[in-house]
């Protein structure tokens, strides 16, 4: 019982899926020198990665997890869907050697029932919601289901129209799975578990989708996708996408289910048709998670599962299908990536201390007007500098502007050409921290370095940006930046 009772209180987060997002890892294993579980186990820890997806049960990797605390979705595949969804007994008998045999030692906190089923295997779409019931089901019985979370990972094409996002729907041939499996996960307090690609949505769109669109990069006003019934504009495909689930959710009268998508992330390679598919483009994608919302939804971060830990050397296809992972089959990474939230993932670069700072003789104006698109559309969190906040002193637009400057150039993984600004900004091997001020990618007086992400609004936060809060602080770049609001027709499936 007191055992129940730990893992009680280690679930309380995961209830409500809105309140605590967070970013996880799938662990795929189409991997030729597949780590022991023990060692993937160790990675893991070491880098403090909390929530896990698992594409099956694997009993040794549900053992090698336990007393770990860390947050597990386990699966179901495709090819037992069929058996589990006509018969309850079935459900059961999975349920039990799966979950019950683990818990609470192992913390499971959601079950994934089969994976794109309706754009897979529609054949198996008529007893999908049947599929989620008998396990819910086995789940009420042993008093797990407040706990343990049942769902079904879609794919976003099963989203039709998505933008805009205010017109998107649901493929209406699928209404008869849809509306009751969307009612069960309202009813039973779950989630839409949804996979967002925007890189296949990018290769697939011939040139319509801008690079810069689908990789989270920051785009200027004039270039920022607008939806004409909302006015929302949209900086990338990732929002549209997540917004068009919420959307096409409300057009069937539910609500109050919210995102957690499973699987995205960008490959670190491809081949001669894939040009796109490279290390800096990956980097870029995967440290642009922890955002704080998207338009119609600002301030509720979305929790999100990167595909994924390793590179699965073994999967068909072409060269970007064995190339989407953070580490290679020996623990390396791939590339450095910088995210807080749910602990620090492979924020290990602690040699490379580069930052952005204002370039001397700079005009002022123009370092305002920079400073203001970094506090503003670069969603930079520039609270610090704040009327007696630790980085308010030296007041000028100087001082103020190499804060936010190295701000964004740390969130954005020090890509090449994110501290330019127009030219008024420069790299720097020198630390600009002083006093109390610690820069982003400082290691800070007492040694602990200071995540390049780790000024982004909290999940919780309840604000998309700061810009707002500089409207009344009264310090020297209150100005405000006037964003006319721009009609653009980007008609697009995403």
């Amino acid at each position: 019982m007191a055992g129940l009772i730990l893992f009680l209180l280690m679930a309380i987060s995961v209830v409500a899926a809105d309140e605590d997002a967070f970013i996880g890892v799938n662990i795929g294993n189409d991997v030729s020198d597949m780590p022991t579980p023990t060692q993937v186990v160790a990675l893991l820890k070491a880098q403090n990665i909390k929530h896990v997806r698992l594409f099956d049960a694997d009993r040794a990797m549900l053992l090698a997890l336990a007393n770990t605390g860390i947050q597990v979705i386990v699966s179901i595949p495709n090819e037992q869907l069929l058996g589990i969804g006509q018969s309850n007994a079935t459900a059961a008998n999975w349920v039990s050697r799966n979950v019950i045999a683990h818990v609470p030692a192992t913390n499971i906190t959601a079950i994934a029932v089969g994976s794109d089923v309706l754009t897979t295997l529609p054949n198996a779409g008529p007893i999908l919601v049947s599929a989620l019931k008998f396990i819910h089901s086995a789940l009420v019985a042993s008093n797990l289901d407040r706990l343990i979370k049942v769902s079904t990972p879609h794919a976003s094409s099963i989203i039709l129209d998505s933008f805009p996002p205010s017109q998107a729907f649901f493929n209406r041939t699928w209404d008869p799975v849809m509306v009751p499996l969307l009612k069960f996960l309202q009813s039973s307090g779950s989630y839409l578990m949804l996979n967002v690609y925007p890189y296949y949505d990018y290769m697939k769109s011939n040139g319509v989708i801008p690079l810069d669109y689908a990789l989270f990069r920051p785009l200027p006003p004039n270039k920022e996708a607008v939806d004409s019934n909302t006015l929302l504009h949209y900086t990338n495909v990732f929002d549209a996408v997540v917004d068009a689930a919420y959307f096409a959710m409300s057009y069937l009268n539910i609500t109050n289910v919210p995102v957690v998508v499973t699987e995205s992330g960008w490959p670190s390679k491809g081949d001669s048709t894939e040009p796109d598919a490279t290390v800096d483009n990956a980097n870029t994608y995967n440290n642009m998670y922890l955002n704080t919302g998207t338009p119609k939804r600002p301030g509720i971060a979305v929790s999100t599962f990167i595909y994924e830990l390793y590179n699965e050397d073994l999967r068909p296809g072409s060269t970007s299908e064995k190339n989407w992972g953070l580490f290679d089959a020996d623990g390396i990474p791939i590339y450095i990536l910088h995210l807080t939230g749910a602990g620090t993932v492979l924020a290990n670069d602690t040699t490379n201390q580069t930052f952005c700072v204002a370039k001397e003789g700079s005009d002022r104006k123009m370092l305002q007007a920079a400073l203001d698109w970094a506090c503003g559309p670069g969603k930079v969190d520039c609270s610090p500098m704040l009327q007696g906040q630790s980085c308010y002193q030296p007041d000028n637009v100087v001082a103020h502007a190499t804060y936010a400057f190295n701000a964004y150039f740390q969130r954005m993984a020090k890509s090449p050409g994110t501290c330019d600004f127009k030219g008024v900004a420069t790299i720097t091997t020198t630390d600009p921290s002083h006093g109390s001020c610690i820069f982003p990618g400082s290691t800070g007086k007492n040694g602990t370095f200071v995540n390049g992400t780790s000024l982004a609004p909290s999940s919780n936060s309840t604000t998309s940006g700061c810009h707002s809060q500089y409207l009344d602080s009264g310090s020297s770049f209150t100005s405000s930046v006037i964003i006319g609001i721009l009609f653009l027709t980007l008609v697009v499936s995403l």
